[in-house]
């Protein structure tokens, strides 16, 4: 099972659409998980028609329509593996302990909200993961997003993927 995550697009105020590649990598994902930040509800039209499956949550620059129909956290069991998504972790001191008391029952947490990718497992074993924004780098040297492949019940193959500068986003 092909996974894409992405996190922070902020479209159309930091940019007016998604990268191309990042359309394509969307397309060719079996589940498409979106950790908040999406600013106006038309990006969540969009990616739910041209997503096989997309699990996706609001952040905290989402209004009341995006709250209206995204969860504060999803969960679902893909091929075995328990993932939650919610945006906000809170403060990068303490994450891992604190997410492992949150989420006891989870394998793989994504989340958003700083723009900075990570990539650590807690003590529990549970994977935490941040694909950083494909639109907003703020402080990041590349607008990034994650894929990563699930088979027979793991998470595997996890890669940061950097948008390639030649087809970066376009500028509102």
């Amino acid at each position: 099972m092909r996974l894409l995550a992405m996190a922070d697009t902020h479209v159309p105020k930091r940019a007016r659409d998604l990268p191309a590649v990042l359309w394509r990598a969307v397309e060719a994902a079996d589940v498409v998980v979106h950790a908040g930040d999406w600013v106006e509800a038309a990006l969540l039209d969009e990616l739910a028609a041209r997503s096989a499956r997309l699990i996706a949550v609001y952040g905290n620059n989402d209004g009341a329509e995006l709250r209206a129909r995204l969860p504060e956290v999803a969960r679902a069991e893909l091929d075995g593996v328990r993932l939650a998504v919610v945006h906000e972790t809170g403060a990068a001191a303490g994450r891992e302990n604190r997410c492992a008391r949150a989420f006891p029952d989870t394998d793989v947490l994504i989340f958003g909200h700083s723009h900075i990718p990570w990539d650590s497992t807690t003590g529990t074993g549970l994977r935490l993961l941040n694909p950083g924004s494909p639109t907003d780098r703020r402080r990041q040297p590349e607008h990034t997003y994650l894929t990563a492949e699930i088979r027979a019940g793991a998470l595997c193959d996890v890669t940061l993927r950097a948008v390639p500068r030649s087809t970066k986003r376009n500028r509102g």
